[in-house]
C-alpha cells in the first residue's frame, strides 16, 4: 500500500477553514460505537493538540512575522480540527468512562507500536511504560465498578485485559531516571521516527486530561487517583519526549508534525469501520496534506531544504491499525518485566539492585509502605466491599505475586533484595 503524501494532490491551507455548522458534528453513541473508533478519536485529539502546542512554541521562538503569519494560518485550521474531534465525545459519557478509553488506547497503541518497532532501545521504552498504563486501566476500572456499577470489560469490548500490571505504587521514580537517549532522525528507521512522535503525543494527551480533570471528579478518592496517575503520565511524557530527535530546526520539526498527522489520518481512514467517522478522517487528511505541502514550501524558502532532505524515503510505512489481538503480547511483557524500574537511561530488575540506589529511599519518602497511595486505596476499598478485586482476564495473571484477588500487591517492582 504505497502512499507518498508529498506526491498527493493538495488544496490550499485557507480552503480548510470551516463554519460552525461543519465544526460542530454529531457525537458518537457511547453504547453502540466500536471501542476502537473511540480510541482513534482520542488519538487524533491528542495528535492535534501536540501539533498546536508545537506551533505555538515555534511562533514564540521566531522573529520573522511573515513566517509567524504562515504558521498561524495553519494553526487555525488545526484548532478547528481539534474542536471537531473533541466534540465527538457525547454528553452522557462520564469522565471515568472516557478515562477507560484513554487507558485502553495507551495499552493497545503502545503494544501495536512495540510489536512493529525495530529499534530495541525504543521498543524497551514502549514495553516499560506499557505495563504501567496497563495497571492504570485496572485501577480506574475498579473505581468505575465501585462508584458507578459499570463493568469496564464492556467498555473495552473484552479486547483488552483488565488485571494488575506493574503496580502504580512502584511507578514513582526520581525525575532523572525518566530521561532516555534521543534518536538521530537521519539514522533512524522511518517507523521509529513516527513511533516516537505518535506515542509522545498520545501520552501527553492523557497527562493533560488527568491534570485538568482531577479537580472536577466527584469523589475525593477519585480526585486523588487522577492526581497520582497524572504524575506517572508526566513521567511517561518525559521518557517518550526525550526519545525524539533534538537536533532538527523548528521548521523541520513542524514538517515532521504535519507528516505524522497525515500518516495517522491516513491510517484512521484505512482502519475505520464507522462510515460517518471515516468521512471526518478523510476530510482531515485532505486538510493535513495542504498543511504538509505548505510547510514543505516554507522549509525550502527559509532554509533552502527540500522535503527529501528530511524524509529521504517519504512513502508511509504500513498504516497503524487497532485490529490485532495484543493480549498475549502484553502478558509476555508483564511476565518478563513486571519487576523492572528505570536506572539512568536504561532498566533493571529491582530485585538485583542495591537498596541504596536513590529509587528506594524516594519510594520510602513518597509512599511509605504503600498503603496510603490512592492507587492502592481504590483496590483495598473495592476488596473490602466486594471480597475480591474487579478483573477481566483471559487467564490468571502471568505474575504469580499479582494473582491474589483478595490482596493488592505493593511490593512487585518496588522491593530490592535485602
Amino acid at each position: 500500500m504505497s502512499f507518498n503524501p508529498f506526491k498527493q494532490k493538495a488544496t490550499t491551507v485557507e480552503k480548510g477553514l470551516e463554519n460552525w455548522q461543519k465544526i460542530f458534528v454529531e457525537p458518537y453513541d457511547k453504547n453502540n460505537t466500536d471501542p476502537f473508533t473511540k480510541l482513534r478519536i482520542i488519538l487524533m485529539n491528542g495528535t492535534e493538540f501536540e501539533t498546536n502546542w508545537y506551533s505555538h512554541q515555534f511562533s514564540r521562538h521566531c522573529t520573522d512575522n511573515e513566517l509567524r503569519r504562515e504558521i498561524a494560518k495553519i494553526r487555525r485550521v488545526e484548532q478547528q480540527q481539534q474542536k471537531k474531534i473533541s466534540g465527538l465525545k457525547p454528553l452522557n459519557e462520564s469522565i471515568l468512562e472516557t478515562t477507560i478509553g484513554y487507558e485502553q488506547l495507551a495499552v493497545e497503541l503502545t503494544a501495536n507500536l512495540a510489536r512493529r518497532e525495530k529499534d530495541d532501545y525504543v521498543r524497551s521504552a514502549l514495553d516499560f511504560a506499557l505495563l504501567e498504563d496497563f495497571d492504570h486501566l485496572y485501577r480506574f476500572s475498579n473505581l468505575l465498578k465501585m462508584e458507578h456499577g459499570i463493568d469496564a470489560s464492556r467498555l473495552v469490548d473484552c479486547r483488552t485485559e483488565i488485571t494488575p500490571g506493574r503496580p502504580t505504587v512502584c511507578e514513582h521514580r526520581l525525575a532523572p531516571d525518566d530521561v532516555r537517549h534521543h534518536i538521530e532522525a537521519e539514522k533512524a528507521d522511518p517507523f521509529t521516527r513516527l513511533c516516537c512522535s505518535i506515542i509522545t503525543a498520545a501520552e501527553q494527551q492523557t497527562m493533560n486530561y488527568y491534570m485538568n480533570i482531577a479537580g472536577f471528579y466527584t469523589s475525593e478518592l477519585g480526585r486523588k487517583l487522577y492526581s497520582e496517575i497524572a504524575m506517572i503520565e508526566e513521567q511517561h511524557v518525559t521518557q517518550y519526549g526525550s526519545l525524539m530527535d533534538v537536533k532538527c530546526s523548528w521548521l523541520t520539526g513542524l514538517l515532521e508534525h504535519e507528516y505524522v498527522e497525515c500518516y495517522l489520518y491516513w491510517s484512521c481512514l484505512n482502519d475505520e469501520t464507522d462510515s460517518r467517522i471515516k468521512s471526518i478522517w478523510e476530510l482531515c487528511l485532505e486538510q493535513e496534506l495542504a498543511h504538509l505541502h505548505r510547510v514543505a514550501e516554507l522549509l525550502e524558502k527559509y532554509e533552502g531544504k527540500c522535503y527529501t532532505d528530511v524524509f529521504p524515503c517519504p512513502e508511509f510505512p504500513e498504516p497503524l491499525t487497532f485490529g490485532c489481538d495484543n493480549i498475549d503480547y502484553v502478558r509476555k511483557v508483564l511476565k518478563k518485566t513486571a519487576w523492572y524500574t528505570s536506572v539512568g537511561e536504561g532498566y533493571a530488575d529491582v530485585r538485583d539492585m542495591d537498596c541504596k540506589y536513590p529509587f528506594f529511599p524516594w519510594q520510602e519518602k513518597l509512599n511509605g509502605c504503600g498503603d496510603h497511595t490512592p492507587s492502592h486505596q481504590v483496590i483495598d476499598l473495592y476488596i473490602n466491599n466486594f471480597k475480591e478485586d474487579f478483573r477481566f482476564e483471559a487467564d490468571k495473571n502471568p505474575v504469580k505475586e499479582l494473582q491474589d484477588r483478595k490482596k493488592d500487591n505493593v511490593t512487585v517492582g518496588r522491593c530490592c533484595k535485602k
